[in-house]
This record gives structure tokens, sequence and C-alpha cells, in this order.
């Protein structure tokens, strides 16, 4: 069963995120030739204090 994890910025629609999960799944199930069924894809969203970018959070 394929897991796949994937951290990101907070700050996304609902949507998009849903659209990510879709496009991950796809994507690892025709590689893989695995079934929908099996894959999972975690989403980790990151809130901006906590991410710094040039020794900065990005909320700056």
């Amino acid at each position: 069963m394929p897991i796949i994890q994937v951290q990101m910025m907070e700050g996304r629609p609902k949507e998009k995120v849903a659209e990510l999960i879709r496009n991950v799944t796809n994507t690892v199930s025709e590689t893989l030739d695995a079934p929908k069924e099996n894959i999972r894809v975690l989403v980790t969203e990151i809130p901006k204090t906590h991410w710094g970018k040039a020794g900065e959070p990005v909320e700056k």
C-alpha cells in the first residue's frame, strides 16, 4: 500500500487540496499499477509562522 506524504504551507483552498490528493493518487496508481483503493495521501499543512526561508518566517 503506497503512502505519500505532502507537506506544504497552509492557506490553499480545500478544493485545491482535494485536487492535489486526486492527482497524486492517479499518478501513483498509473506509475505503480496500484489500485487507487490501496493508495493513501497524507497532506500536512504547516503554518506560515513555522515555515522559514532565508532565515525568516515566510509570514513576513
